[in-house]
């Protein structure tokens, strides 16, 4: 499947392996040390870490130093600033984010070495199946934030939950945590169907939606691979927890057992939310499960879309029998994720966030959630679209969902494994769009938003690539 031009080498991805659990076991038997390929993404750096902690040696390499590496270094784990085939030499196993290249030279001389060669979904898979409670949180959109939502209920029920989240969690103290052997919670990311390799007990839906066209071939593709992740938590004596309201959700799973639905308009779903208030933007309701009372849950994130991203986290928690007080408490302490809508700061006596957004779906729930804050400010959108098949694909979509804003400043689009070949250009998604314009460069943005944010204006720096180094320009009062 071609993807682009990968940021750790090469035109084409490479694709995911499928060994399963069993098999890995049988090629890690006499291993006792495994190098990752680009150990300095969020997920493959939790993975290093529960190697280590494991027991194995543990090294790696990526382009450039983060917080992350750091961080694993600071733990004893070796790590490489370059793709050198030397890097792997004294490791008995290779891990690799199907990020790279085929030609990346660490990847073609662990072929070379012959020795076990697995994709991060599959050894992620492997590890999980050690623990008792298995929950995957899948979804087109909201997944970070739903695991983070999840994570926060089963720490506050001193379940001491192992956690592999896509964003960072404050009081994780990161985007991991390694806990005991009863849960591991997980996002499970559907890109390049790298969920399948998982192996959840409890497998959520939060939506199904077109997506990642630069592997998926049509809404049906994607629809068939959420029916298969689905189909291997019921495989494993477990349950489904899926978004009755959604459409595309409910066609994924009909006709499954042992799914248990949530949701608002959804009279015939076994979690609901009833007499549901808005306060300046921050849903409270009454949880309900099979038609009974089970407790108040008051949210302290902002949106209407949290209401479901708190049904989801209620189904799983009442799944594994966490009691009431613990789920309303856990959603009550939660405070967000970083890069979900983020507090930055003030300019100009106009309040900033920074969001993770980049699915046109995303984009106006968020908008039209921070809409509601506003007290006769504008809302301002600086937007990095994030690879140019995405942008094509749904470029009408995103016209439509950033018009929800008042003045829309939109940056490159975000390459990350892709070439531009189709011609998608800020200037015209810009001229599709009230209120936008084109604006290149970081430092320039932020110029633009400190000469025309005002006081109660509300400014949203959104989107999955690098915009976060906007904030690199901008100083707060």
């Amino acid at each position: 499947m071609n993807g682009g031009a990968s940021a750790l080498g090469g035109d084409m991805s490479v694709s995911n392996t499928h060994f399963g659990a069993k098999r890995i076991a049988e090629l890690l038997k006499d291993c006792k040390s495994i190098f990752f390929c680009g150990i300095g993404g969020i997920n493959m750096s939790s993975l290093a870490h529960i190697s280590l902690v494991n027991g194995m040696r543990v090294g790696g390499s990526d382009r450039t130093p983060s917080e992350l590496t750091l961080r694993l270094e600071k733990e004893g784990i070796e790590v490489f600033y370059s793709h050198d085939p030397k890097n792997i030499e004294s490791y008995d196993a290779f891990v690799y984010t199907v990020a790279i290249g085929e030609d990346n030279p660490e990847y073609v001389r662990a072929a070379e070495r012959g020795i076990p060669v697995i994709s991060r979904a599959d050894y992620m898979g492997y590890l999980m199946t050690e623990y008792s409670r298995r929950i995957g949180v899948s979804g087109m959109h909201g997944k970070s934030t739903a695991t983070s939502m999840c994570a926060s209920v089963l720490m506050n029920a001193d379940t001491d939950p192992t956690v592999l989240s896509g964003a960072v969690l404050e009081t994780m103290g990161g985007a991991y945590r390694v806990g005991g052997r009863d849960y591991f919670l997980f996002e499970a990311c559907e890109y390049m169907d790298s969920f399948l390799d998982f192996n959840p007990n409890i497998a959520v839906i939060l939506n199904v939606e077109l997506d990642h066209v630069d592997y998926f071939e049509d809404i049906e593709h994607i629809k068939r691979s959420y029916r298969e992740f689905s189909q291997i938590s019921i495989a494993n004596q477990g349950f489904v927890v899926a978004n009755g309201d959604d459409r595309l959700t409910l066609e994924t799973v009909d006709g499954l057992e042992r799914v248990i639905l949530f949701g608002v308009e959804n009279k015939s779903a076994d979690v609901r939310a009833e007499n549901t208030v808005n306060e300046n933007g921050r849903y409270s309701f009454d949880l309900i499960y099979k038609n009974e009372y089970i407790c108040r849950v008051e949210l302290s994130v902002s949106g209407y879309h949290n209401v479901y991203n708190a049904l989801a986290t209620a189904g799983a928690a009442l799944l594994c029998g966490i009691p009431a007080e613990k789920i309303a408490s856990g959603i009550r302490s939660f405070c967000g994720a970083a890069r979900r809508m983020e507090y930055k700061g003030v300019i100009n006596g106009a309040a900033v966030y920074d969001d993770y957004g980049h699915h046109p779906t995303e984009v106006a729930t968020t908008l039209e959630g921070v809409r509601g804050m506003l007290d006769g400010g504008r809302l301002f959108c600086v937007f990095q679209s994030h690879t140019y098949t995405r942008t094509k694909a749904l470029f009408d979509d995103f016209a439509s969902a950033l018009s929800v804003a008042d003045r829309v400043i939109v940056a490159d689009v975000y390459a990350a494994r892709e070439t531009d070949t189709l011609g998608v250009t800020p200037e015209l998604l810009a001229s599709k769009i009230k209120g936008g314009c084109a604006c290149h460069g970081f430092e320039n943005i932020a110029a633009m938003l400190k000469s025309e944010l005002k006081e109660g204006d509300i400014a949203v720096v959104m989107g999955a690539g690098d915009i976060w180094r906007t904030f690199e320009y901008l100083d707060f009062e």
